[in-house]
């Protein structure tokens, strides 16, 4: 009598992949670690954040506008969604990373599930932290239930957003160029693209302009609502970009480099 009969067990192999909710979940835990280890991500994340929050704060000055750190909680989803997700993929696809995880049974529709994934962990993380810092330099929001759902959404808009757009360019160039022309997007939308700096101290057309672009969207929508105001104007941009970005990112990106 076989030793598997006797006892009631079967130890006979059973290969077979996980399944597929396992394998996302595990490869989204995967990336945030990985993304949480970059002294580049740490950079974008948190010192970058905190650093204009305080400065500005002891700096008095009224370029910021009364929301400064609805405008940072705006900044650090946007380094998170696309600068970080842009570099990583770059690299990625050049080394061929992207085209074995592919393979795998994680397939293609999990490796990006697993990479957004991994970006909401990384923004809820950067939000709660921001948020305590804050608070202890004197921001007092007034957010309501119906505001704090628009932000919501426009948050997860704009990773939508954020992430197709570093997916188009990574798909399309080269490492060394993703890296340089991410970095340089990421400097001129900081400073001109309604983060930080809200769309109204912007002359004359540009600030139309400023608040039809996703950042400029995004960053109205969390000062509006952090001061309890309802606005869904910047939503429906959002919305709008989500929608284009990702159509073309589906048409545009390559995995093989």
């Amino acid at each position: 009598m076989s030793q598997s009969t006797a006892t009631g067990l079967d130890f006979s192999p059973a290969p077979g992949a996980a399944p597929a909710s396992r394998r996302v979940i595990s490869h989204g835990l995967t990336e945030a670690r990985l993304l949480v280890r970059n002294g580049e991500q740490l950079l974008l994340a948190l010192i970058i954040p905190i650093a204009i929050m305080v400065a500005a704060r002891f700096l008095d000055s009224d370029l910021f506008g009364d929301q400064l750190a609805a405008s940072v909680l705006a900044l650090a989803v946007w380094s998170s969604a696309f600068t970080s997700v842009a570099i990583a993929t770059g690299f990625e696809r050049r080394y061929g990373v992207l085209e074995r995880l592919a393979a795998t049974p994680l397939g293609r529709t999990g490796l990006i599930t697993g990479k957004a994934s991994a970006v909401m962990i990384i923004v809820i993380g950067q939000l709660i932290i921001l948020s305590a810092v804050g608070l202890a330099i004197g921001w007092r929001p007034h957010f309501s239930a119906a505001t704090t759902g628009l932000a919501v959404v426009a948050v997860l808009l704009a990773i939508t957003a954020f992430v197709s757009f570093a997916l188009i360019l990574a798909g399309r160039l080269r490492a060394e160029a993703t890296l340089a022309l991410a970095n340089v997007i990421y400097v001129v939308l900081l400073i001109a693209g309604g983060l930080v700096i809200p769309a109204s101290r912007f002359p004359g057309p540009l600030e139309l302009v400023v608040r039809l672009l996703p950042t400029g969207a995004l960053g109205e929508e969390l000062r509006q609502a952090s001061i309890g105001i309802i606005d869904g104007w910047p939503l429906l941009v959002l919305a709008i970009w989500a929608g284009l970005l990702i159509v073309l990112a589906r048409k545009v990106f390559r995995w093989v480099g």
